[in-house]
């Protein structure tokens, strides 16, 4: 004979069953959200793998070379910063550096040059300048010469310059990793003479946080060029960094050494840095395996 559960039996049931009902809805939910937080780490990874911004690989490098040689107020064109620029363009590109290189570049040029530069930055960037040709010193600032500049006084270097300290500052504010300059620019000039007893020289670059700057000689002094292909600073550099990958600040030191030695002593180039962490250059580092193998 069937006997009709007590109602109270039967209202134990229904919440027992409701509450497995919400059990199942929390799990069902709190697995979606996994679901939805791991598409997005792999989006997020897929943007950084797009954007070159993988901190395994340590960040892009970008690079902005100039070599200006053709200066219609010079005697005679400079040779070499043209040779640099190319050679040491192809050496950064090798170790798997993004290369903007501009020759011969006027005001404009070298402003657009330094635009994009700023454009190209990201917060994980490695970022270098070189300039090869003539720079004068004003004000404590040192300023790169385009192949225009019409200067007759202190005033038009501030004009038709482009300040190094200035470049640095705008890297920075882009928010680059790391700064990287190499500055072959303290030649006797054909401008300096004009409104000043003898050559300046550069001034003392300092460097912002995280930045390694190489000029080609100390502040206050020039340099003489050679009749080689290449200038006296760019040709050591590219020993170095052409022989093995090392840590951009010992290769810039190898080049100080070397030349004055070289030298003995009559061009000693300045290395002013601010690392706060070792940034690899050469022919072997792994940016440039990870770029050479696609």
């Amino acid at each position: 004979m069937n006997q009709t559960p007590p109602r109270k039996s039967r209202r134990s049931l229904a919440v027992a069953a409701a509450l497995v009902g919400m059990v199942s809805l929390a799990i069902g939910a709190h697995a979606a959200l996994n679901m939805r937080a791991d598409d997005g780490k792999e989006a997020d990874k897929a943007v950084a793998t797009e954007h070159g911004a993988d901190p395994a690989k340590g960040g892009s490098r970008i690079a902005l070379v100039i070599g200006n040689g053709h200066y219609p107020d010079a005697a005679a064109p400079l040779s070499q910063p043209i040779n640099d620029a190319r050679e040491l363009s192809s050496a950064l590109r090798r170790d798997g550096f993004d290369v903007d290189v501009v020759e011969d570049a006027s005001k404009d040029d070298m402003a657009r040059a330094v635009a994009r530069l700023k454009d190209r930055i990201k917060p994980d960037s490695v970022v270098m300048l070189f300039f090869g040709g003539y720079g004068v010193q004003v004000g404590r600032e040192s300023y790169m010469l385009p192949v225009d500049a019409a200067i007759w006084k202190e005033s038009d270097v501030r004009r038709d310059g482009i300040s190094v300290e200035q470049v640095l500052a705008a890297m920075q504010a882009q928010g680059a990793r790391a700064k990287l300059a190499v500055i072959d620019a303290s030649r006797r000039n054909p401008y300096e003479r004009r409104f000043r007893a003898f050559s300046h020289g550069l001034a003392p670059i300092t460097a912002p946080d995280n930045a390694l700057i190489l000029s080609s000689a100390t502040p206050g002094q020039v340099a003489d060029d050679s009749t080689d292909t290449h200038s006296v600073l760019v040709a050591e550099l590219l020993t170095h960094v052409t022989e093995q990958a090392a840590g951009a600040e010992s290769i810039f030191n190898k080049t100080r050494i070397a030349i004055a030695k070289a030298t003995d002593g009559a061009q000693v180039p300045s290395v002013s840095s601010s690392l706060q962490e070792e940034i690899r250059i050469g022919a072997d580092t792994t940016a440039a395996a990870d770029k050479a193998g696609g």
